[in-house]
């Protein structure tokens, strides 16, 4: 009996973004999907342990869900994801990924499977797919219609999560728009905490990278029209549509992620009319910190509404 080909997702940075594609993909080939355990601090340490000390704290816990994955499945996913087009670009770690990961764990027996998006080049998302799924062996039109419904089951998913967001605006009591990457806010050891402990402290938390995406890119350039990474511009465009909405802004960003870095000068100097924390998160493990600073931009805000 032939053995069920497996393949190994890293619980961490694009995985936040393409789960239901790559998951829904694999399976609809009939592979087994293998996740990694969410990020605890064992996860951060072995990839901070292999990570050159200047690589951003997102880059560590990337390596280390990978780590966590090795000689447990035939391959790990590690995709190449360079451009969505003209002045769309991600990232330089997400380009170079592959390249990272194949040197940090050259000496090891596992095999790492990618496939490379880059519009500017004519390799858009589908033609990336069919690739890979024909890299494993798999025919071209059992491919086709393992990108088709897993395109499908991604849309679904994401128009879902859209309108979850846009009902949060409009519910009672004070409402924060948290502008962070995916693979930030929903990581269980870097931004779900914070989102936690707003909640606890009886505020609304609503997602910025939530969002309509292609209106979204659109909108950011009315607050800077060179901006060119693809993630950072959904969220500034979907700053510029909500603002007004909320009573406070949290620009919550990894150490030290230099998109966000310049994207966020930019927000704060482009953005007006809104009270705005800009909150850095570390490697220190405790919450201390990030509670008390959440603390006082919430008083801030209730003494802004009159509400202390």
């Amino acid at each position: 009996m032939k053995k069920k080909l497996t393949i190994g997702l890293p619980r961490a940075m694009l995985y936040y973004r393409y789960s239901t594609l790559w998951q829904s993909f694999f399976e609809s080939l009939g592979a087994e999907v293998i996740k990694s355990n969410p990020t605890d601090k064992k996860i951060l340490d072995e990839g901070t342990a292999l990570c050159v000390d200047e690589a951003c704290l997102s880059e560590k816990i990337f390596l280390g869900h990978v780590k966590a994955l090795v000689e447990r499945c035939d391959y790990i996913l590690v995709p190449r994801v360079s451009s969505f087009g003209h002045k769309r670009m991600m990232c330089a770690r997400f380009e170079a990924m592959p390249d990272i990961v194949c040197n940090v764990f050259r000496n090891e027996p596992q095999k790492f499977l990618t496939y490379n998006l880059d519009v500017i080049l004519n390799q858009d998302e589908k033609k990336a797919f069919l690739e890979m799924g024909q890299q494993l062996g798999f025919g071209k039109k059992e491919v086709k219609k393992a990108y088709a419904a897993a395109k499908t089951a991604e849309q679904r998913q994401w128009k879902q999560q859209v309108a979850e967001q846009e009902a949060l605006y409009k519910t009672d009591g004070i409402k924060i728009l948290v502008a962070a990457h995916s693979y930030v806010i929903e990581d269980p050891y870097l931004g779900k905490p914070v989102l936690d402990i707003l909640r606890e402290l009886g505020v609304t938390p609503i997602r910025a990278d939530i969002v309509e995406r292609e209106p979204a890119v659109k909108r950011s350039t009315s607050v800077s029209p060179t901006i060119k990474w693809e993630m950072s511009r959904e969220i500034v465009g979907s700053l510029a549509v909500h603002k007004d909405k909320v009573a406070g802004v949290i620009l919550l960003s990894a150490f030290p992620c230099g998109p966000d870095s310049m994207v966020n000068e930019i927000i704060q100097r482009r953005i007006k009319g809104v009270p705005m924390l800009n909150l850095t998160l570390d490697a220190q493990s405790g919450t201390a910190g990030v509670e008390t600073r959440l603390e006082s931009f919430v008083d801030i805000i209730h003494f802004k509404e009159g509400t202390l």
